[in-house]
């Protein structure tokens, strides 16, 4: 009989530790299980069997990123949490965050351009054909969430720029104009830093974290419409999203 596989064991750096219990009170702070204070350092440390020093450790990870606010004889409280941006649905900020508060726009730009090739490219656009370029800033209540840049199809877009661009998210506006819903969309999502206009606009630190979405969505034909590059702000928005394990893989069973 095969011998049974040795255990590995290896130390765990305190940093390493203090990295785990920070990623596990990260998580629930984002599901609201402390509804203001955190434990005390000494009931961390007993929940998750490390020492004081570890816990605080893991807290100045969370402090360092603006998710808890500590002082002496105060104790640790949450500070603010971050809005879920959901992967698994097509919609706008609006849609995404309804409930939770009031998306406006900055229109700061809104007209036909020629656009470069690569986005006429993945728009189906005919060489030299114009499509229409609109860049929002979107707040969250008084909170700059996000830039969205965006192109889309002409025939769409120039009838989108005859409405209501401030309290709109553009998809209902394009279902509204095709008359029809819109069927899927292909994104990359990608960590990056913010850039010194980038940082200004959205009230962020120069290099501070952004999530960069790139977003091609199409009519329910298939056609592409909408090209959008989209600045995120990484300290107040966590993306979520429910996977499922495709059926067809076989691969699984170890000989």
């Amino acid at each position: 009989m095969p011998a049974e596989p040795t255990p590995l064991r290896t130390p765990i750096r305190r940093a390493d530790r203090a990295r785990q219990v920070a990623d596990i009170l990260r998580q629930q702070i984002h599901a609201d299980a402390f509804e203001s204070s955190l434990p005390t350092e000494q009931e961390l440390a007993a929940e998750f069997t490390v020492s004081r020093n570890t816990v605080r450790d893991a807290l100045a990870l969370l402090k360092d990123e603006g998710l808890i606010e500590r002082a002496p004889k105060i104790g640790t409280h949450v500070a603010r949490r971050k809005y879920d941006h959901g992967l698994d649905a097509l919609l706008g900020l609006k849609e995404t965050l309804r409930g939770q508060g009031e998306v406006h726009n900055e229109v700061r730009a809104a007209h036909l351009v020629t656009p470069p090739p690569a986005v006429a490219r993945r728009l189906r656009l005919e060489p030299g054909q114009q499509a229409v370029y609109i860049e929002r800033l979107r707040y969250f209540g008084d909170l700059p969430l996000s830039l969205d840049l965006t192109y889309l199809a002409p025939d769409i877009g120039e009838q989108v720029l005859t409405r209501d661009l401030e309290t709109n998210d553009v998809f209902a506006l394009i279902e509204q104009i095709s008359g029809g819903p819109l069927g899927s969309a292909d994104l990359a999502l990608e960590a990056i830093t913010a850039d010194a206009h980038s940082a200004a606009t959205l009230q962020l630190p120069e290099g501070g974290a952004l999530l960069l979405l790139e977003r091609l969505t199409k009519l329910e034909d298939g056609r592409p419409v909408d090209l959008e590059y989209i600045r995120m702000r990484g300290d107040r928005i966590t993306m979520r999203g429910s996977l499922i394990r495709p059926p067809e893989r076989t691969d699984w069973r170890l000989i």
